[in-house]
């Protein structure tokens, strides 16, 4: 008996790009369809994400979460996000998942985005986060100018036309990164204090 074809997915959702952004979050690509609480970046109510950002900005795991506790509150996130100047996108457009699941491990990337043109619509724009190791391979894959991934937690600069940035990774906001929640948050706290935000 043969395998199925595996079949390219096509990244659904358009990058987060408000013109005041001062710093551009960077995943790898979306959970299966099956997994979304709303049409946003980070939509699996098992990824920690919006639950890091509440701690981190609110000082309430759940200030994003809907009154049931079974979603997300879309609205409030998008204007959290334009209010702060943070855009969001993923490192990958096209991919193939060789497996059902969420897992970056068993993601096969088709296709880049360009984060290069990304970045020109982003003109005050002098960081970048990943959130991720698929997306920090990525990332140092298709931007020229980074040196090298920095430690989780840290950041590297680099010069990308005549802007000076910095590149940070941060861990996984997945579950499946064994560090608690609560240092998680600690890890981007730390990255949100320097870039000012």
């Amino acid at each position: 008996m043969t395998q199925p074809e595996l079949l390219p997915e096509t990244h659904p959702l358009p990058a987060f790009a408000p013109e005041n952004a001062r710093l551009l979050m960077l995943g790898s690509f979306p959970p299966g369809r099956h997994r979304w609480k709303m049409d946003f970046y980070y939509p699996n109510l098992n990824n920690d994400m919006w639950r890091i950002m509440g701690l981190c900005f609110f000082n309430e795991r759940d200030y994003f979460l809907t009154p049931q506790k079974n979603g997300y509150e879309e609205d409030k996130i998008r204007q959290f996000l334009q209010e702060k100047g943070i855009a969001i996108s993923d490192t990958a457009k096209q991919v193939i998942r060789l497996k059902e699941n969420a897992s970056d491990k068993h993601l096969q990337i088709v296709q880049t985005m360009d984060i290069a043109a990304l970045l020109e619509r982003l003109p005050h724009c002098h960081a970048i986060v990943t959130t991720g190791q698929k997306a920090s391979d990525t990332l140092l894959s298709i931007l020229p100018g980074i040196p090298a991934a920095p430690a989780v937690g840290g950041f590297v600069e680099f010069l990308w036309q005549t802007r000076k940035m910095r590149f940070y990774r941060m861990p996984s906001s997945s579950r499946a990164y064994p560090k608690p929640l609560v240092e998680k948050a600690g890890v981007y706290l730390g990255m949100f204090n320097e870039i000012g935000l």
